[in-house]
């Protein structure tokens, strides 16, 4: 009796074989799977928006590099809409295509170099947020030293003017460049007149 039931159990597992290790097969995928489903926390990358007062997320936002650097670029100049960044860009570009122009051997303002000044001032504490590079430039005429120290005059004479206006020194960076830098390569008086200048250019 016990060698039949024996048999009968060896037998039943002969057959079943298969059956087992299909199961065991299964039991072990679905395992896997189940650890393969879990979901990791994966830490994303936040940029800082200076004068934003938040934070925008780098990873996960759907913004670029670049216009996440320009929403960084709106915050910081107090922009909030596209009609006041075209405005900004429209001003910005007029600020900097109005030179000053100076007579022959000075650094004198004149009534002209005085009024555009003042439009500056206007933009400038409109968008506090911008610094000011003013560039002193000369014609070809003196020696390179001289014109270095003539266009630092120049540049000087318009700083000291929008400091007087109310802008902040500190926004104001004076700078010369002598005659290394024309705008008008000709020798007579017209191109001469053009080099005189104080030209303005901005960093944000």
């Amino acid at each position: 009796m016990l060698k039949q039931r024996l048999a009968k159990w060896l037998g039943w597992g002969r057959r079943s074989g298969q059956t087992l290790m299909c199961a065991l097969l299964v039991l072990a995928m679905a395992g896997f799977m189940g650890c393969a489903k879990k979901q990791v926390p994966i830490s994303g990358t936040a940029a800082a928006v200076p004068g934003g007062g938040g934070i925008q997320q780098g990873v996960g936002s759907g913004m670029t590099e670049e216009q996440l650097g320009e929403q960084a670029l709106m915050d910081k100049l107090g922009l909030h809409s596209e009609a006041e960044r075209q405005a900004f860009m429209k001003q910005a570009q007029t600020f900097k295509n109005d030179d000053i122009h100076f007579d022959y051997d000075s650094y004198v303002l004149n009534a002209e170099a005085k009024g555009i000044l003042d439009q500056k001032a206007v933009f400038v504490r409109k968008y506090p947020a911008v610094q000011v590079s003013i560039e002193g430039h000369c014609d070809e005429r003196g020696t390179s030293e001289y014109n270095l120290a003539l266009g630092e005059r120049r540049a000087k004479s318009a700083w000291q003017y929008l400091v007087n206006s109310g802008i902040d020194g500190k926004i104001l960076d004076a700078v010369s460049y002598g005659e290394e830098r024309p705008l008008a390569s000709g020798r007579d008086e017209a191109s001469f007149a053009r080099n005189r200048r104080a030209h303005f250019d901005l960093i944000y």
